[in-house]
């Protein structure tokens, strides 16, 4: 008889497939890619529906992390370094991955593998950054740029790209992803180094998410398997294939992973108005982050107030761009994307059907196509009130819809929603009781009291802070002798 596969070997199996797809995606359009990236969608999509449960494991993270090295460095991959600094550098990749594996697996250093993958990440970048200082994509360009007419005052939404081999007339971002890179460009020459810093601050968030402390919306954390997990999870994202790719082009996802990931500490360490800052920075930075704002507002302990205060943050930030050349502010974020035409290498529906079909879909299947996994979100998050990881997760699902119906979704687009997946599962080892260990790690390395029964749970009404009390589930308190 076949034994089904563990969730978490499934999940291992999804995330290494997707990946080595997206590391051969770049800048290919291939039918496997799209097959892949589909079918790891189907799967997120089974996940938050049948709520499973996924865990990471020492077997599974040296599983995910050998993959990765791997991918590195058997798939094409794509930059603008020369060849031998390009293989230079994945092989760095692919032995920093290895050695954070061997680290993990023994359940041991955690804070030493989180280490290998941040250093190892800002050496790649400044390797990147310096051997390859003028990379010929359009969004370097625009960002360096916008930059420089920012500091003499000028609103970058007027503004005409010189030498860019791309878009020349627009700057297709809202604008705090110029603001919030703008020191790299100012101090050092290039906003790429700005964006290293904002990985590393990423980092130490993810960190902060395994450390112990009490959670809003879910149980007590637990201490070891928590920060195992969030530095397995900075290794498997900061070490992933295609990092390289990532770092050359100067593309702005990281930037918004870290406005997440701080929006994730805020909440679980019970600031959740101080959550509102972080997701506005990144909300200002990118215009499909409203998908996410709005799966957040239909989530009670963030809720419509939160939600309201984030988009009023949001406005502001962005108003003296948009009010000062209002019609340059809308062609370029909004006209001039929705009107742009399809870039036959993105690993999309919509291109698989114009380049193997010669159909272009019409904007109302798109449209539904969209509408029916953001429906699903909005109404499973309000009526389940579920955990914060599995909040995530549905916004990561709602990304993941919009990139494979879109015009132009790329490694990068689809890099953000895997990152959302991976922070999940740190939410989630991060909201599990402390009895709450996992069969597959080794009885050595298991918390103290971990052979105890798990206390038994109690319900106790918790204010909502946009509705009526929700109810939470927490474990009673020991007696004196329970030990």
């Amino acid at each position: 008889m076949i034994r089904r596969p563990s969730p978490s070997w499934v999940f291992t199996a999804a995330w290494l497939g997707a990946f080595a797809a997206l590391q051969w995606s770049v800048v290919r359009f291939r039918v496997a890619i799209v097959v892949a990236l589909t079918t790891a969608a189907l799967l997120l999509t089974v996940w938050v529906v049948r709520r499973t449960t996924v865990r990471l494991t020492p077997a599974t993270v040296a599983t995910l992390l050998a993959g990765s090295a791997l991918i590195n460095v058997v798939v094409p991959l794509w930059s603008y370094l020369p060849a031998a600094t390009e293989r230079a550098v994945t092989v760095g990749f692919a032995v920093a991955a290895l050695a954070a594996a061997t680290v993990l697996v023994r359940r041991r250093g955690a804070l030493l593998a989180w280490g290998i993958a941040v250093v190892t990440y800002v050496a790649a970048g400044a390797v990147a950054i310096v051997t390859d200082p003028r990379p010929r994509i359009d969004v370097w360009v625009t960002l360096q740029q916008a930059v420089e007419a920012m500091a003499r005052g000028v609103n970058f939404y007027t503004v005409n790209w010189t030498g860019s081999p791309g878009v020349k007339d627009a700057f297709t971002y809202l604008p705090w992803s110029a603001v919030l890179l703008a020191p790299g460009k100012l101090l050092a020459g290039d906003v790429r180094w700005m964006l290293l810093v904002w990985v590393v601050v990423g980092a130490i968030g993810l960190w902060l998410l395994g450390r112990p402390g009490e959670d809003p919306v879910g149980p007590r954390l637990r201490d070891g398997q928590a920060t195992w997990t969030a530095a397995a999870v900075t290794a498997l994202l900061l070490l992933a294939p295609a990092t390289l790719t990532q770092i050359d082009q100067a593309w702005t996802e990281p930037l918004l992973f870290t406005g997440l990931v701080w929006w994730a500490v805020f909440m679980v360490r019970d600031r959740a108005w101080w959550s509102v800052l972080p997701l506005a920075l990144a909300c200002a930075s990118k215009q499909h982050l409203a998908a996410v704002l709005l799966v957040l507002a239909f989530w009670r302990p963030f809720g419509w107030r939160r939600a309201f205060a984030t988009g009023a943050l949001t406005a502001v930030l962005i108003a003296p761009w948009a009010l000062t050349a209002p019609a340059d502010f809308v062609h370029d974020t909004i006209t001039f994307l929705v009107t742009f035409h399809p870039i036959k290498f993105a690993n999309t529906w919509y291109l698989l059907a114009l380049n193997e079909f010669g159909v272009e879909l019409p904007f109302w299947v798109t449209g539904v196509a969209v509408l029916v996994p953001l429906v699903t979100a909005l109404v499973a998050v309000r009526r389940r009130t579920p955990p914060i990881g599995e909040v995530v997760r549905w916004a990561a699902l709602v990304l993941f819809a919009a990139n494979l119906v879109n015009k132009q979704a790329f490694y990068n687009q689809y890099w953000l929603v895997a990152s959302l997946v991976a922070l999940s599962l740190v939410l989630d080892a991060a909201g599990r009781p402390a009895d709450d260990v996992s069969p597959d790690l080794p009885a050595a390395s298991r918390q103290p009291g971990a052979h105890r029964q798990p206390a038994p749970m109690v319900q106790r009404a918790t204010p909502s802070h946009d509705g009526p009390p929700v109810a939470q589930t927490s474990p009673a308190p020991h007696s004196p002798h329970s030990g």
